[in-house]
C-alpha cells in the first residue's frame, strides 16, 4: 500500500513542525503610531513620577552656600511631606485646590524645595528654621529659637564665597540645633550684616520660617516683603540628594567639549546636609 511520508512527517519532514510566515510590514503610518504611543507612555511615567514620587531642581543662585552650590542638580521627595497643589507640575500648580493629603511636617534643619507666593509661585529652596508658634530673632548675626541661642562655632574662612558686592574670604560657622541637626552656615559681612539683627519673628500656624545657609547673601523669611512665613501647603518636598553638578564658570551649557572638566565630581550623590 503506496503512502506519502508528507503526510505523515509534514510539509518539511518532520512531524509538527509548520511553516514560518512573516509578519506583514508596517506602513509609515502604523510605525508613526506606535511611535508616537511610545512617547507617550515614557512621557505619562515620568510625569506620574515626578507629581508622587521625586522631582529634579537646580541650584541657580548662592542662597545656600556653603552647602548647595550654582550648578547642583538634586532630587527633591515628595512623599515625605505628603502632596498639595505645589506637589504638582506647572501649570497645575496654578489650579485653585486647596489643603494637603498623607500630610506630614518637616523638621527643623530640613532643606526643602517651597512656592513662593509672593515672586510669581517660583520654587525656592531654603532651610526650615521656624516651626509653627516659634518666636525666631536674630541678634548679632546669633540665631535665638524661642529665646534660646542655638550653639554657633567658627569653622574657618572661605575663600570664594558667594557674597554679591563683597570681596575676600567669608567666614564659616558650623550651627547645631536642638535637635541635633547640625550645618555650616557662611557669613559674608560677619555678624554686621543687614539681616543679622532681626526679629522677632511669629510664626503663624502651619506656617514655617524658611533661611539661607548663606545668611548675608539671602532673600528669606527674614525679608517679610518678599518671601515671608511659607504656608505648609506651598511645600515641593525635602531635598535628598544630589544627582549631579557642574560649575557653569568653567562651560557653558552649549560647550560639550569642556564638560568632563567642568563636572564636579566630588559632589556626585551627595547627601545634602
Amino acid at each position: 500500500m503506496a503512502f506519502s511520508l508528507k503526510n505523515i512527517f509534514g510539509n518539511n519532514g518532520i512531524e509538527g513542525d509548520t511553516v514560518k510566515t512573516e509578519a506583514p510590514k508596517m506602513t509609515p503610518a502604523e510605525e508613526a503610531w506606535d511611535l508616537a504611543k511610545t512617547v507617550f507612555f515614557a512621557v505619562g511615567i515620568a510625569l506620574v513620577l515626578r507629581v508622587i514620587v521625586f522631582q529634579p531642581f537646580n541650584i541657580p543662585s548662592g542662597s545656600m552656600k556653603p552647602n548647595l552650590l550654582v550648578g547642583d542638580f538634586l532630587v527633591v521627595s515628595k512623599p515625605t511631606f505628603g502632596y498639595s497643589r505645589a506637589s504638582l507640575v506647572y501649570p497645575l500648580t496654578r489650579l485653585p485646590l486647596e489643603g494637603r493629603i498623607f500630610s506630614g511636617i518637616p523638621d527643623r534643619g530640613d532643606v526643602v524645595v517651597f512656592k513662593n507666593r509672593k515672586d510669581g509661585n517660583k520654587d525656592y529652596i531654603k532651610r526650615v528654621i521656624g516651626m509653627p508658634g516659634d518666636e525666631i530673632r536674630f541678634i548679632g548675626g546669633h540665631l535665638y529659637i524661642n529665646g534660646a541661642p542655638v550653639q554657633k562655632e567658627f569653622v574657618g574662612n572661605v575663600g570664594t564665597p558667594d557674597c554679591r558686592h563683597i570681596e575676600g574670604p567669608a567666614p564659616v560657622f558650623r550651627e547645631t540645633l536642638e535637635n541635633g541637626v547640625s550645618y555650616i552656615v557662611q557669613e559674608c559681612s560677619g555678624n554686621e550684616g543687614a539681616l543679622d539683627n532681626v526679629g522677632p519673628y511669629q510664626v503663624p500656624t502651619d506656617h514655617f520660617l524658611m533661611i539661607g545657609d548663606n545668611r548675608d547673601a539671602s532673600e528669606d523669611s527674614r525679608v517679610i516683603s518678599a518671601v515671608g512665613y511659607i504656608h505648609k501647603d506651598d511645600i515641593v518636598g525635602r531635598a535628598e540628594r544630589l544627582f549631579f553638578s557642574v560649575d557653569g564658570q568653567k562651560a557653558q551649557f552649549w560647550q560639550v567639549w569642556k564638560w568632563p572638566f567642568a563636572i564636579r565630581y566630588g559632589r556626585i550623590l551627595d547627601e545634602i546636609e
